[in-house]
């Protein structure tokens, strides 16, 4: 028998036990990891930037782009470091940085999707008061609010997970610190409060979906009454890519946290985990750019503008 405080490591799940394929992995992680960095970095940049886009929707894009560049920058370069070593241990301190940090992350996101589907259904359906309901004070706070909503989620669930007693020794089934893992070496008993908290953040996880769903299926009908090909293309260009977005986002996490124990097994949830924690962040930035014309233009004016500073 060991508790939380006896525990002075973890040992995170591997990918393999092969050398080459560590190496492999290793590289893999490597690529997408400078993916995401630059795409979530030339956003940031270009919005930074450009005069044009300091308008709401690209505001949150931002701040979007930042809990992306955050969330996969706190579990992929430890994974490759791992693979890279060949070691699995983390630190119960690392660990418990760690999971706050990408729960923080990955709920302030939700949130953040939230209040941009709210940007789009105010920018379509009630146009003559998008001024009015989103002026720059209205976006600080709601922005703010998503960021401070995660931190308090976050924190009340790791000081909650951490101070539960651990019976099942230290190693996890799972390449990053995840509450659910964690939970599997507690007492049953002990861990009563924590799926307490997670029931809660399931609820108001699950509000926020349908919030975003009630939003786009208003938006669809006002597009739909647009009469020029024009104006509903313009329209369909910005909400497509945040609701292509949300669907990732939430499928995975859905997929990752409510899937059945009968169905669970250590491959399965290292895949599913990858798709809610890798690769979101990664083709983000992809989405939004292909279908918005206004960021693509921006971007190719400041490409243009860096090379032609160069000697």
């Amino acid at each position: 028998m060991s508790n939380s405080s006896s525990i002075t490591q973890f040992l995170l799940l591997a990918f393999t036990d092969t050398r080459e394929l560590q190496l492999l992995h290793f590289w893999l992680f490597l690529g997408i990891y400078l993916a995401a960095l630059l795409g979530n970095g030339l956003i940031i940049t270009t919005i930074a930037c450009d005069q044009h886009l300091h308008t709401p929707m690209y505001f949150f894009l931002l701040n979007l782009a930042l809990l992306d560049l955050g969330s996969i920058s706190t579990i992929v370069p430890n994974s490759m470091d791992n693979s890279l070593w060949d070691t699995r241990a983390i630190s119960s301190q690392g660990c418990a940085a760690q999971l706050f940090l990408f729960l923080f992350l990955i709920t302030a996101e939700l949130y953040l999707l939230t209040v941009m589907s709210y940007d789009r259904y105010v920018a379509i359906c009630k146009p003559l008061h998008y001024g009015t309901l989103l002026g720059s004070r209205a976006c600080v706070h709601m922005a703010a609010a998503a960021w401070a909503s995660g931190f308090l989620t976050a924190l009340l669930h790791t000081a909650n997970t951490f101070s539960l007693p651990l019976c099942k020794g230290n190693a996890l089934d799972q390449f990053f610190c995840e509450i659910p893992q964690i939970l599997k070496l507690s007492c049953s008993d002990a861990s009563l409060r924590e799926l307490g908290l997670i029931g809660l953040s399931v609820c108001l996880g699950f509000a926020c979906f349908v919030f975003i769903i009630v939003s786009y299926v208003q938006i669809l009908r006002a597009v739909l009454r647009i009469p020029s090909e024009q104006g509903r293309h313009k329209a369909f260009s910005t909400c497509l890519p945040h609701l292509a977005v949300v669907s990732l986002f939430v499928s995975t996490v859905m997929i990752a946290y409510l899937k059945s124990p009968s169905i669970s097994s250590p491959s399965l949830d290292l895949v599913v985990s990858v798709l809610y924690s890798v690769v979101p962040p990664a083709v983000n930035p992809l989405i939004y750019s292909m279908r918005n014309q206004e960021l693509k233009v921006a971007l190719k004016k400041l490409i243009q503008s860096f090379f032609s500073q160069q000697p």
